[in-house]
């Protein structure tokens, strides 16, 4: 028999009972699952009898496997019992188990708080006009041509800020190497702050095949056995470029471009720019106008939904730098932060994220938005487009969970586009 207790903040506790011959079942299980890996004396390994075990190590031997086995299932039947909408990890506990008894687990979870909406219509937001001048368009054709610039070597002048070096350099503290200190052929841009304190600024002045000392102090918040320290880089550099950018004319038109003439190409970067800004522009007038809604909402929001959120952030920043080859760990010691920082600092982010994401479902839910099939197809077949795959192939793989998620965010994004449609121009 399952039981529900509601508790403050949006928090329940659900009471789960587990008759005597099901946990008995399950005690087995995990026995019949372990005894290869238990040696008892008198016995060769994995042939000991469950009482023997039992005996040698306590009654309680089996029990977290046994639990581990039923939990899972029963949790979830209880919240659909009980009708629970969960929306936090749940915080397991339970009474002391007696052989023979029916066991009782409890579980506490955050439950999906209710909204209770404030304005939503006719909210007021700033309707931005934006431009592009000429100086924008030829600001940008620079950053195009230094993208399409190549490195020319000098040797017939001393090292400048903004030239792009080669050097060999070797780190001591105290006169001692120290982890990653050393480098060869490393490239360095003079003036880019690539590296601590005056490093670049030393290298100023000097020519090729010149070998010379660098003096700095790593700063405070480096990574714990450097903070503060003074340390000497031997140095050599070995080369001097610079950047050689092509010439903005109907040539770099039809060598880099679509275009035949560089003013056609001035005309659609023109275009491309106005479309970007204005793209910008209703994004930053549809976020004031959310973040309006959301904070004219009443929600009670449980700590255990908001500490959820903070540790799957933290995962996903894990994942993400795994792709970029280095660990959370490494992360925390180069930044000399800890995991106490990286909650606090992610925990206002969170609490908004979900306060968004409630008070957008419950429009959609007041206004009677529905994600029609025909909207989700669209979205299967956008993605394919991106992703070069065929619609039908990518539909198969999309499992329910993720089905779910995408027809969320759609809804959300309607309604969005209501509360858009539904505001005043300041």
């Amino acid at each position: 028999m399952n039981k529900l207790e509601k508790l403050e903040h949006n928090m329940v506790k659900i009471s789960m009972e587990v008759e005597p011959q099901t946990f008995e079942d399950a005690v087995n299980r995990a026995y019949l699952k372990q005894r290869g890996r238990i040696q008892i004396p008198g016995f060769r390994k994995g042939k000991a009898p469950r009482k023997m075990i039992e005996r040698f190590y306590g009654p309680e031997v089996f029990y977290n496997d046994a639990l581990d086995d039923i939990l899972p299932d029963l949790y979830v039947k209880a919240l659909d019992e009980l009708k629970v909408d969960a929306v936090s990890r749940p915080e397991i506990d339970m009474d002391t188990i007696v052989p023979g008894e029916p066991v009782v687990l409890y579980a506490t979870v955050a439950v999906k708080p209710e909204v209770e909406l404030g304005e939503y219509k006719g909210l007021v937001a700033e309707k931005t006009t934006v431009a592009v001048t000429e100086d924008d368009v030829m600001d940008e054709l620079k950053k195009e041509a230094d993208r399409n610039s190549r490195l020319v070597d000098i040797t017939d002048r001393a090292a400048e800020m903004g030239d792009t070096t080669q050097i060999d350099f070797d780190g001591y503290v105290d006169g001692v190497p120290f982890e990653g200190g050393k480098g060869e052929n490393y490239t360095l841009v003079l003036g880019s702050h690539s590296f601590v304190d005056t490093f670049e600024d030393q290298i100023v002045g000097k020519n090729i095949g010149d070998e010379f000392d660098v003096h700095v102090t790593f700063p405070e918040n480096y990574h714990a056995e450097l903070a503060n320290k003074q340390a000497t880089f031997k140095v050599k550099l070995n080369r001097i470029q610079v950047k050689e950018l092509p010439e903005l004319d109907d040539d770099y038109a039809k060598d880099y471009t679509e275009f035949d003439t560089i003013e056609e190409y001035k005309a659609d970067l023109q275009q491309k720019l106005l479309d970007n800004r204005q793209k910008q522009a209703d994004e930053e007038r549809q976020n004031t106008i959310v973040e309006q809604a959301v904070a004219n909402a009443q929600i009670d929001v449980p700590e255990a939904m908001i500490n959820d959120r903070v540790e799957n952030m933290i995962q996903n920043m894990t994942n993400q730098m795994q792709y970029q080859g280095i660990t959370l760990e490494q992360y925390m010691q180069y930044t000399g932060t800890n995991m106490v920082t990286l909650r606090s600092q992610a925990r206002p982010q969170a609490e908004k994220g979900i306060r968004r994401d409630l008070v957008l479902e419950a429009i959609a839910k007041a206004e009677n938005i529905e994600v029609s099939d025909e909207e989700f197809e669209a979205e299967v077949k956008r993605m394919a487009d991106m992703y070069k795959m065929d619609a039908a192939e990518l539909a198969k793989n999309i499992s329910d969970s993720e089905k779910e998620a995408m027809k969320a965010e759609l809804k959300d994004n309607k309604a969005i586009k209501f509360l858009v449609e539904n505001a005043k121009e300041a």
